[in-house]
């Protein structure tokens, strides 16, 4: 029985080097992206099944799962990957943008899990992985929203590592710093001038690769050029002083 792979923002870059990858190795994948010309090329070319659609609706991650019911009967790999930059200006506002932005990148996560779950548990369980990235866990100045978008995502992917590992689901993120991909096509020419080093999609997709099988629920693999994915670690937050007990009904 082959496993099955349901990926978001699929029709390019590190979605898209995801699918190829985990095409190669025998998995089936359920392509899902706003891109609906690029998702049906790229489903063409590796047997799978596609799906236009916006993960900022609930309806997008719900139909997607009935397409993988429908077309594989199971679903064992999750990858909540889709994600837009924010160029959300604070001081000259645009709400429609903001709106964007969280639906895509936060919304989509959450309407994500919460969609597939169901399916992934009456399949025996498997991995969900997010695309975070380092603004995820650092504050990148130049796109706050964008870097509020990422932390949220840490955050639900750490409060819902314990209660999903119960339920034989793993839950983590990656934590890609600047990747050569759409996303970043507008400033890509700085980088290179700067002799910024980028990652390449297929950098991403092997640390993602990685992430389905981490041991640890919760882990947040942090992937730099010319490293080793590596797991970020949080310090401890410090316990009230004192140790006192809070008071008694």
């Amino acid at each position: 029985m082959s496993t099955v792979a349901l990926i978001t923002g699929a029709a390019s870059g590190i979605g898209a080097a995801v699918a190829r990858r985990l095409s190669a190795g025998g998995v089936k994948c359920v392509l899902v992206d706003l891109d609906g010309e690029g998702a049906e090329r790229l489903a063409k070319e590796l047997d799978g099944a596609w799906l236009a659609a916006d993960v900022s609706t609930e309806e997008a991650s719900l139909e997607a799962v009935a397409l993988a019911e429908r077309r594989y009967g199971r679903l064992d790999l999750v990858h909540l990957n889709a994600g837009i930059s924010g160029r959300v200006d604070l001081a000259d506002f645009d709400l429609a943008r903001y709106r964007k932005v969280v639906g895509v990148n936060m919304d989509g996560v959450v309407f994500g899990v919460r969609a597939t779950m169901p399916l992934l548990l009456r399949s025996g369980g498997g991995a969900i992985v997010v695309t975070s990235s380092l603004a995820g866990l650092t504050a990148f100045s130049g796109d706050p929203v964008y870097t509020m978008t990422k932390h949220a995502v840490v955050g639900l992917v750490r409060a819902l590592a314990e209660p999903l590992a119960a339920q034989n689901v793993r839950i983590g993120a990656v934590c890609p710093g600047f990747t050569d991909t759409p996303l970043v096509a507008d400033a890509r020419d700085m980088f290179v001038n700067a002799g910024f080093p980028l990652l390449t999609a297929e950098d991403v997709a092997a640390a993602v690769e990685s992430a389905f099988y981490a041991e640890t629920p919760g882990t947040l693999l942090i992937v730099q050029p010319g490293r080793q994915p590596v797991p970020y670690r949080y310090a401890g937050v410090p316990g009230p002083a004192g140790g006192q007990r809070p008071p008694q009904d």
